[in-house]
Parts: C-alpha cells; sequence; structure tokens
C-alpha cells in the first residue's frame, strides 16, 4: 500500500507500465468536473471509476481484495477514512473471489485506517485488503483499476 499526494505519481511509474496513463487520467485539468460514472482509459486495462457520495460512519464492513487490477484511490474532496490489512493475514473470507467483479471480501478487521485527503491518493496492490468511503461527509473521489502486469 502507497499513501502519497499527487505531486509525486511520477515515482511510481517503475511499478506497472500502466501507471503513466492512470496518473495522466488523475492530472486532467476537468477531473472534479467529470459527472459520477465509468471512464475507459486503456481498453480495459486501465479504466477510472468517479464516486461522489456520503461516506459510511461506522467502520463497519468488508476489506476487499483484487487478483486483476491495482486500485489508486484519489480523493477529489472530503476525507476518506480506509481501512488496510495484508491479504496473506486475511483468514475470514465473506464470499468465494469472483473473476467477473475481480474481487473478494473478508470479514477480517482492518489492522490500520488511513485518512486520505484531498489531492492525496492510497493505491493497494493484490496484496492488500482494504475498505474505503469512510466518512461523515460527501466523499468525491476518483478510483483508477490498473491492470497488474510484470515489469
Amino acid at each position: 500500500m502507497i499513501l502519497d499526494s499527487l505531486e509525486n505519481f511520477r515515482s511510481y511509474y517503475c511499478l506497472n507500465s500502466g501507471f503513466e496513463k492512470a496518473f495522466g487520467f488523475l492530472s486532467r485539468a476537468d477531473l472534479k468536473d467529470l459527472p459520477a460514472g465509468k471512464y475507459e482509459i486503456d481498453d480495459g486495462h486501465i479504466f477510472a471509476i468517479i464516486v461522489k457520495d456520503f461516506g459510511e460512519t461506522s467502520k463497519e464492513g468488508l476489506l476487499e481484495v483484487h487478483r486483476k487490477y491495482v486500485d489508486i484511490q484519489f480523493v477529489l474532496s472530503g476525507t476518506d477514512e480506509m481501512g488496510w490489512k495484508p491479504k496473506a493475514l486475511c483468514i475470514n473470507p465473506a464470499d468465494n473471489f469472483d473473476e467477473e467483479s475481480d474481487a473478494q471480501n473478508f470479514n477480517d478487521k482492518p489492522d490500520g485506517w488511513i485518512s486520505v485527503k484531498p489531492n492525496f491518493y492510497a493505491i493497494f496492490f493484490p496484496e492488500d485488503a482494504h475498505m474505503a468511503m469512510f466518512s461523515s461527509d460527501i466523499i468525491h473521489k476518483v478510483i483508477v483499476k490498473v491492470a497488474v502486469n510484470k515489469k
């Protein structure tokens, strides 16, 4: 897991060949004006989901993991409290891995919480179980899904 501000995005290009296009999308001048929804960036290899919704307040939920995609969760407004736990330490699955949605959920509790403020992002790799959208306010954010590849 990585937590950083948008100004440092070039530091992570070496981790995935799709990160340059992903961060290019996140650097768009009109990003805050785009309506909620899905945006194709690179033919199924990279896409973005823009969300603007009320956060959950109870910090109860399911941890989620992915196999095919890395999540870059970039906050535009609000503060998103995100939970994290190493996938290797998740022992209580809530369901089986779903290939179509590229997700599996776990009932385990996060080992830690991070506050992701506007213009900051968290990157979650397949090794990271995570949960997000926890806030007492509206969260406006972009989740960029970048296909896992070998570098």
